[in-house]
């Protein structure tokens, strides 16, 4: 593993995590959230995500592992790795209350609602930050393997984190009272992932062998696919926009199918 393919995975997961700034800012700017759009791209980043993780990650996860424990104990470390990877995530959710769950998205005509938060814009930083790790690692090993892969899922996370950033926002302006207090709040609560990238690198890369890389692979999809699962599309379905967001979802896919394709 070169240093041109670590720093590229550094650049790729600073794009990710920073894109909640655009959400940011459409929570600022925009009075009504435009949900065709909306709905069509959370399905497209869960088509991208679902599909890398199975026609992908776990076949080449499952190479990796196979290669060193054989067949039926590479087999059995991969399940495993995969539900951890869906276990982790799914227990950030869990602890961390709904109100200040990022992860619940919101539109930003709910700027307008007059109600205030008991707890502090820094209190939801936090929340954000402990939600975004795990993002930040998964998308940091993602981008160390081939660009085929990397770029699609770094869009596919900056997608997913453009809404995020958008019901970042707008729990921190009723928290605060200040606009700009959102954007800048919101925005550095994406530093969160380049963040988990680090600790990534300083922690993982020591130990980094092709059964390590069988096991992050396998976990990374566990959590994507959780988050298509789990947030993307159940959000989409809030907007009462269904076909909308399965479409978006069979595109996604498709895109994603065609991308690795040129690169068989």
């Amino acid at each position: 593993m070169t240093e041109q393919n670590i720093l590229l995975a550094f650049i790729l997961t600073a794009i990710a995590g920073l894109s909640t700034g655009i959400g940011s800012l459409i929570a600022l700017i925009a009075k009504h959230t435009n949900t065709k759009f909306l709905c069509a791209s959370l399905g497209f980043s869960a088509g991208i995500m679902l599909y890398v993780s199975f026609m992908e990650m776990m076949p080449q996860g499952k190479l990796e592992l196979v290669s060193v424990y054989g067949e039926k104990m590479g087999t059995l470390y991969l399940i495993l790795a995969f539900f951890a990877g869906i276990a982790l995530i799914n227990m950030i959710d869990f602890a961390i209350p709904k109100s200040l769950n990022p992860h619940e998205i919101q539109g930003v005509e709910d700027m307008d609602k007059k109600r205030s938060l008991k707890r502090t814009g820094i209190v939801v930083a936090l929340s954000i930050a402990i939600h975004n790790f795990p993002e930040g690692i998964a998308t940091f090993t993602s981008a160390l393997g081939s660009l085929d892969v990397a770029i699609p899922i770094t869009i596919a996370i900056a997608i997913h984190n453009i809404p995020e950033g958008i019901a970042v926002a707008v729990p921190i302006y009723h928290a605060t009272g200040s606009r700009k207090k959102a954007f800048w709040l919101s925005f550095a609560s994406g530093l969160a992932e380049p963040f988990g990238a680090l600790i990534a690198y300083f922690f993982l890369m020591q130990f980094w062998t092709p059964a390590m890389n069988g096991i992050i692979l396998a976990a990374v999809s566990g959590i994507m696919v959780f988050i298509s699962l789990d947030e993307l599309l159940p959000s989409a379905e809030k907007y009462g926009k269904h076909h909308i967001s399965i479409m978006g979802l069979v595109a996604g896919m498709l895109v994603m199918a065609f991308s690795l394709y040129l690169f068989v």
